[in-house]
């Protein structure tokens, strides 16, 4: 009897039979991380997030924050976005390069110029080029966030950029259904002269929040910016000496700013991408 039980154990463990192994993807014990593009986000948090998104960012668990690494996300914008992909690169959370003809899989980022050949100052054509690459992307888009520069919004053309970018999301909204916002504020330059346009930017900050707030999520660059409004010329808003590239902060990608631009300085870049990190985590949480 006890031959006959060690030859059925035996050949209960013959090497034919499948074993548990970490890289077996269909394994369900298996604990490797999660294919980038493979996990559906949830329903998400609309609403808005400012400077509180900072220490949000901060207070969640290492596992938390890479679950947007595997959400199908698109982030297309120029060079203060440049900014902003450096400083969650040094925050551990990378968007992999988007180009021309891709399609969106996991976290990704790619500015205008790039994509589609679009300089700054012309922002109907970074509409068009962002819907082609939604839509190029249709079958695994989920959350959508397209940033404006800030050479693409002055008073002359502010309501003009509101009515395209409101027919742009709704458009998006009805060919991809489920898609998630993440709409951005304008970034502020440093001079407050009528010529770079705060207002302007600030006046598009303000609708987007009041259009879009109960729907979606709105990462609120201009208040982070700003301190909350702290820092302003002539009650015009403008970025705050400590956030912009500088001799003491300069840009990692976009080196020192004159007056009439707006980039992040390194360090308040990897501050102030722990935010925009967290409004992509509440679009999708």
């Amino acid at each position: 009897m006890k031959k006959l039980l060690l030859m059925l154990l035996l050949a209960g463990c013959s090497a034919g039979d499948p074993q548990p192994n970490a890289n077996n993807p269909s394994d369900p014990s298996d604990p490797g991380e999660t294919t980038p593009g493979t996990t559906n986000p949830g329903n998400g948090q609309p609403g808005v997030v400012g400077l509180a998104g900072i220490d949000a960012w901060d207070k969640l668990s290492a596992a938390e924050k890479a679950r947007i690494k595997s959400w199908n996300t698109l982030f297309l914008h120029q060079s203060v976005g440049q900014d902003l992909e450096e400083g969650a690169k040094a925050n551990g959370i990378a968007f992999e390069y988007f180009g021309p003809n891709d399609v969106v899989q996991g976290l990704r980022g790619g500015i205008f110029v790039d994509v589609g050949g679009i300089p700054n100052g012309n922002p109907y054509e970074k509409i068009r080029v962002f819907k082609e690459a939604a839509l190029r992307s249709k079958a695994s888009l989920k959350i959508a966030v397209f940033k404006f520069g800030y050479a693409d919004i002055l008073d002359v053309n502010r309501d003009s950029v509101k009515m395209a970018y409101n027919t742009f999301v709704s458009e998006l909204r009805q060919q991809i259904p489920g898609l998630r916002f993440v709409h951005i504020t304008p970034p502020l330059v440093y001079s407050t002269s009528a010529e770079e346009g705060n207002t302007a930017k600030a006046n598009v900050g303000r609708w987007m929040k009041d259009t879009f707030k109960e729907e979606d999520v709105i990462f609120d660059l201009q208040a982070i910016e700003t301190n909350d409004g702290a820092c302003q010329h002539a009650n015009v808003p403008r970025i705050c000496q400590d956030n912009r590239a500088s001799a003491a902060d300069p840009s990692g990608v976009n080196g020192i700013d004159s007056d009439g631009q707006g980039h992040l300085g390194t360090k308040a870049s990897q501050r102030i991408s722990k935010a925009l990190l967290y409004a992509i985590y509440q679009a999708g949480k």
